[in-house]
């Protein structure tokens, strides 16, 4: 998963470190190292990802089976309800992105090569909130996936075509 876009960081007063362990402690949860590494794994840099290669990433970081499967999954979800990362369906499967400390932006998904393009538009904003406005609604925020073929993907011709033929 890749982006082309890139976000500018909203200055938070917490570390997702520290953000996650006072959510944990606020459910009378441990803050354990598995959970700590994972954290620490997943905000060394901004990507979209999946359970998969994050666990794949934790092995080549930290040495196959130091962090197992089941704890990925379950700290995946207390960083959703916590509120440090977006969860989105791609493709039928989950695929995560950091929420805490970046600004609302919205995606292009092409559905061939998998790759996520980030943008923001203030056009999106604008219209989000006049739909808002006419049915009374207050808004906490909205996700926009405009799923389709990139450039890439798209200059890429099979051989053999029919179309090779004109």
């Amino acid at each position: 998963m890749s982006s082309e876009f890139s976000l500018p960081a909203v200055e938070v007063s917490l570390s997702p470190v520290e953000r996650f362990e006072e959510f944990l402690q606020s459910r009378g949860k441990r803050v354990t190292k598995p959970r700590r590494l994972i954290v620490e794994n997943i905000f060394a840099e901004h990507e979209h990802f999946d359970a998969d290669g994050l666990l794949e990433r934790l092995d080549k970081a930290l040495g196959r089976g130091q962090v197992s499967r089941p704890t990925v999954y379950r700290t995946l979800s207390e960083l959703v309800d916590a509120g440090l990362l977006r969860q989105m369906s791609l493709g039928g499967r989950s695929v995560y992105e950091h929420d805490y400390g970046y600004p609302q932006h919205d995606h292009l998904y092409c559905q061939k090569c998998e790759k996520l393009i980030e943008f923001s538009s203030e056009e999106v904003k604008r219209i989000r909130e006049a739909v808002a406005k006419e049915h009374n609604f207050r808004v906490l925020g909205h996700r926009l996936i405009i799923t389709g073929v990139c450039q890439e993907c798209s200059r890429v011709r099979r051989r053999g075509s029919p179309l090779d033929l004109i």
